[in-house]
């Protein structure tokens, strides 16, 4: 397993966000966290990146336990996010952006850096477009675009996708979605928290389902779109 999470526990003071939950990543899946808002989808993503401390439970990437190692440092290992609400640096321009995406990489001006600047101006020609623009000056749908290709341009073993579809119309929420699976076809494994569960499960080779702290179902993708009572709460649907 890529990633593996074993007991994880987390706290905001003495509020517990996250209870004991366990869940796994494999090379070269796209895996899914799905549930509602407050659930504590957000949080799990931020451990993992290490911006939140465990109180309790194991991280392990790659086989090494990282559940003490600080948050710059995991983009070294080959882990990176795109955390919620794009966070861009509004005042840089686009290629600013990407590059601060880089500035864990030791192999600057090289050739295989080079490459990914150009796979991800290839996966997002608007970016390419606008490279010489101000970040902030981009739409939503742009600025999670550059959120994802500054993630990217770390050349991370497993993406961590934080809500990219939030506060999108639905026509960008596909887009992202289908670049999202070409990101995972180029080789690129994908960790993604969602509250769009019909888009995730639909993209998902796995999915867990996390409420009030703790995961309480888990399958396919097409499993948990076809489960009765996931889609009578997340898709709409009926029991």
């Amino acid at each position: 397993m890529l990633l593996e999470v074993e007991g994880l526990c987390v706290n905001y003071d003495r509020i517990e966000a996250i209870r004991d939950i366990s869940f796994s990543v494999d090379e070269g899946e796209i895996v899914t966290l799905i549930g509602a808002n407050g659930a504590g989808k957000s949080t799990t993503l931020k451990t993992l990146s290490g911006l939140r401390p465990v109180r309790a439970g194991r991280v392990k990437f790659a086989g090494n336990d990282i559940t003490r190692v600080p948050a710059h440092q995991r983009p070294r290992l080959g882990l990176s996010q795109a955390p919620e609400g794009r966070g861009v640096f509004p005042g840089m321009t686009v290629m600013e952006n990407l590059e601060m995406g880089a500035y864990a990489r030791s192999d600057h001006g090289s050739a295989a850096m080079k490459n990914d600047y150009a796979r991800v101006l290839q996966l997002f020609p608007r970016l390419d477009e606008r490279r010489k623009q101000p970040a902030g000056s981009l739409s939503g749908g742009e600025q999670q675009m550059l959120a994802i290709g500054r993630a990217l341009m770390s050349a991370p073993r497993l993406l961590l996708l934080d809500e990219p579809s939030m506060g999108l119309a639905p026509k960008l929420i596909k887009q992202i979605f289908d670049i999202i699976l070409e990101i995972n076809s180029q080789g690129t494994t994908v960790f993604l928290v969602e509250q769009n569960a019909m888009q995730a499960l639909k993209v998902a080779h796995r999915a867990y389902v996390i409420e009030t702290g703790e995961i309480v179902r888990s399958g396919t993708g097409v499993e948990l779109a076809d489960d009765p009572a996931i889609k009578a709460a997340y898709l709409g649907g009926d029991v």
